[in-house]
């Protein structure tokens, strides 16, 4: 059943409330894992996607080579090193997908939202990491809160040389596109994560419609009819009968923005939906290696090319139809989708603990759906796999590492083992680190030890201490909470004079939202309130 009233008008959400939202619901503290406009999201994936269903003919037409947009990869000055390759020589593939607001045109701005936001610095309202795995078996996508607070690296912008400062304190990531590009995005993955991004896609508004009519439409479901509209008019317009049914053009960007109506009317539940949609669109994808049509299929080309921005080693057609190719070995069941897990900082979320621990996987290249074979740990680990990330500089002399040891022991049930730090600290001067100290200002809570830095030139310092204690070399972390190295520890080293680091847990946090891309039988429910 296809709708033909066009769509709300999209809106800046800094300087206006979500267009989806009442009057009312906008005071109110913004809902967690908001995922606003994946509708940017869709045509991102859709535009790496198509070029697998292309037929070859068109992997030559140099205009669709003109129409994409290049900007430089990464403009932070810190960088991280690629994985080392597994025993068949693969490497994982990891991929940034930004959704950018701009409003640099009157198509964009049509669909953007008020006239005063025309030419303002564009905001990276979408961000999600696609992790291809390094035997090509399995894909995992993590997508960020846009208001999630992190610290932006220092970037230099590629055009006219403005060196922008790494941000004094922690700001929301979506501004990370305005100091001078998608490259500074990447940047500001790399340092949260400690993931190697290997390539950025970036779209914006434009030709997401167009290229949403010219796949055919997508396969969504819900449990009862539906109008996301509510007596004050407030709502995406969505309106659907009970079941399954193809939604494409602007009815599909109805259903990527609604939240009325949706479970409890949460933005939780309208990534949900979202995420839904971009699973069935992948299974069409893949069920339809070709496109009926001729000229759907030149359409989808041209608007796709048209809208993307990509770094210099995706900037050709033949390149993003490679890259179509590798992602195209990953059946549907074999994609886990998750949301960054993320908790309340006043107004705004930062990540937690299991955000870190999903970025681990990601960087130890485990599959979220736990498919995988257990992978090597302790002595084996560390003999097969000579990490990759160890910076180039020699550490210095274990006498001349200033060390500080804190006290993070502290647990939501103990209160912080008494002695740690001097306890901790005697043992690095007994092992030649005679400049380390103790800290006994405050206890901190920490699951785990972790060894932290504050820039580059002291990490390989870093990961001496770390081996030097026996503290596994992903539990070493850049972090600018510290003035220099800085051993806290955790709640796993209670006691005792000899760390034994804990077995991994690999397993997917529950608070990720994880949903398997072959999940064919999921229904959105609806709230009675908004059905018909």
């Amino acid at each position: 059943m296809t709708q033909n009233a066009a769509p709300e008008t999209l809106r800046d959400e800094e300087s206006e409330q979500d267009p989806d939202e009442s009057p009312s619901d906008a005071g109110d503290p913004p809902r967690p894992r908001r995922v606003r406009r994946l509708l940017k999201w869709f045509a991102a994936v859709l535009a790496l996607l198509i070029f697998g269903a292309a037929g070859a003919g068109y992997l030559y037409y140099r205009q669709l080579n003109d129409n994409i947009k290049k900007d430089p990869l990464n403009l932070g000055d810190s960088k991280v090193a690629a994985p080392t390759p597994n025993a068949a020589g693969q490497t994982p593939l990891n991929i940034l997908l930004i959704g950018s607001d701009a409003r640099d045109s009157e198509e964009n701005q049509q669909l953007g939202g008020a006239r005063e936001t025309f030419g303002s610095t564009p905001l990276a309202d979408v961000q999600m990491l696609v992790h291809l795995s390094a035997d090509r078996s399995n894909m995992s996508v993590i997508s960020m809160p846009r208001d999630t607070l992190v610290h932006i690296p220092q970037c230099t912008d590629p055009d006219d040389g403005t060196v922008y400062p790494a941000s004094n304190g922690r700001t929301m990531a979506n501004q990370s596109l305005g100091h001078g590009g998608p490259g500074c995005t990447v940047a500001t993955w790399q340092e949260l994560t400690g993931v190697h991004i290997d390539h950025f896609v970036m779209v914006d508004f434009a030709g997401v419609v167009s290229m949403a009519d010219a796949v055919g439409g997508v396969p969504v479901c819900v449990d009862a009819n539906i109008h996301s509209r509510d007596s004050q008019g407030h709502g995406s317009g969505l309106k659907l009968p009970e079941g399954t049914h193809p939604v494409k053009g602007e009815q599909a960007l109805q259903w990527l923005r609604t939240r009325y109506g949706f479970e409890d009317g949460s933005d939780l539940a309208r990534a949900k939906a979202q995420h839904m949609y971009m699973n069935s669109l992948a299974r069409q994808l893949r069920e339809n290696a070709t496109l009926s049509s001729p000229n759907n299929l030149r359409r989808l080309a041209e608007k796709a090319t048209e809208a993307l921005t990509v770094d210099p080693g995706l900037d050709t057609v033949k390149k993003l139809y490679d890259l179509s190719a590798e992602l195209r070995k990953v059946k549907p069941e074999r994609i886990t989708m998750t949301t960054m897990p993320n908790r309340y900082v006043g107004a705004r979320v930062e990540p937690t603990e299991d955000a870190e621990k999903l970025f681990r996987l990601v960087r130890e290249d485990i599959a979220l759906d736990g498919r995988d074979a257990k992978p090597a740990r302790d002595g084996e680990k560390k003999a097969s796999a000579e990490p990759s990330d160890v910076p180039a500089d020699e550490p210095a002399d274990d006498a001349e590492i200033a060390v500080q040891v804190r006290n993070g022991t502290r647990t939501d049930t103990l209160a912080a083992a008494p002695g740690r730090t001097a306890t901790v600290a005697g043992v690095l001067r007994e092992k030649g680190f005679t400049q380390a100290s103790a800290d006994t200002t405050s206890a901190l809570s920490e699951e785990r030890t972790v060894v932290r830095y504050p820039s580059a030139d002291l990490e390989a310092d870093a990961r001496r201490v770390a081996e030097a204690l026996g503290i596994p070399a992903d539990a070493v972390e850049r972090s600018t909470d510290v003035s220099g190295v800085t051993l806290v520890v955790g709640a796993d080293w209670r006691e005792g004079t000899e760390y034994a680091a804990p077995e991994e847990d690999d397993s997917v946090p529950e608070s990720a939202q994880a949903l398997n891309g072959a999940d064919d039988k999921a229904c959105m429910h609806v709230n009675p309130a908004f059905t018909w």
